[in-house]
């Protein structure tokens, strides 16, 4: 019953806000063709309750209005903001190509001199695994005998010296790089020209052995290798002198090389398709015979 009646009172607010407004209508006409006239006071009264009536009716239909139209702009905005960062993507892509184009150009233009320079065909392999053990350093490359990679091969880089190929598989070989203990390089003072021996200390850094007696060593010096040692060609960067350790009471004097390969953003190395007389002489009764299965290097 309560319910009803809630019913028939919004039904007669309804009819009578509509005669309302009706009468006000007719009104308003006879008032225009007649020149204009004051409203009542009854029919301001009603005119202002008239308004938050409407706002009230109307509100619904905006909010939904609104709701639609900042829907629709949404919507264009996800779809240009989905363009645009697939716009982005695809310049970053293409940038990144670009850096590793121009990286790889210089890279391969220094390769080239480097080629000019010293007569030796070069492979081109990538890093695939380097050791992590403390007391060997050593990377694995994606070539081996199947590309005519073989043991006793120099591996250089555009900067300078990398290592030396110690073992090798049908598709990837193991290069001792110029860090390991066990590396021993015959190398050069490219300003004085004071030989020395090279050898590695485990870490980033090498060490240069000379006689402290006939040796002019300077920090900043550049050291190359010398070609006396029968592995390595002469002229190849080794490091240059960051450190020289004072002179003890014996003949020989140490200083401390940075290499003059950056080891660990090495990607890209080559290898010189040749052996010095020294390797040669090693290898040589080896590669005759069938490789030893402790020559074997799993791809």
């Amino acid at each position: 019953m309560p319910e009803f009646s809630g019913r028939v009172r919004l039904a007669l607010l309804v009819t009578l806000v509509i005669a309302l407004a009706t009468v006000s209508m007719v009104m308003d006409q006879r008032a225009l063709r007649g020149g204009g006239r004051e409203m009542p006071a009854w029919a301001g009264l009603l005119l202002d309750a008239a308004v938050p009536v409407q706002k009230a009716m109307a509100l619904p239909v905006d909010l939904l209005r609104a709701a639609w139209n900042d829907y629709l702009f949404l919507v264009d905005v996800r779809q240009e903001n989905d363009t645009l960062r697939r716009q982005l993507l695809e310049v970053r892509e293409e940038n990144l190509q670009l850096r590793e184009a121009l990286v790889a150009s210089g890279r391969l233009a220094r390769i080239a001199e480097m080629r000019d320079e010293f007569e030796v065909p070069m492979l081109p392999a990538e890093l695939v695994a380097s050791d992590v053990s403390p007391w060997f350093r050593s990377v694995l490359l994606d070539r081996g005998r199947g590309d005519s990679v073989r043991s006793g091969m120099p591996v250089v880089s555009e900067e300078g010296l990398v290592g030396l190929v110690t073992a090798t598989s049908r598709g990837a070989s193991k290069t001792m790089l110029l860090l390991d203990r066990q590396a021993a390089i015959d190398g050069t003072i490219q300003r004085s020209r004071t030989r020395g021996t090279v050898r590695g200390r485990g870490g980033e850094e090498l060490g240069f052995e000379f006689v402290a007696r006939e040796g002019d060593v300077r920090l900043g010096d550049v050291v190359i290798t010398s070609g006396l040692d029968g592995v390595f060609p002469k002229g190849l960067r080794v490091g240059r002198v960051a450190a020289v350790e004072p002179a003890g009471p014996g003949l020989l004097q140490v200083a401390a090389l940075d290499p003059a390969v950056d080891f660990g953003r090495l990607e890209q190395a080559f290898v010189m398709l040749r052996r010095g007389p020294t390797m040669e002489l090693l290898y040589r009764s080896g590669d005759a015979a069938p490789a030893a299965p402790a020559e074997e290097l799993a791809p």
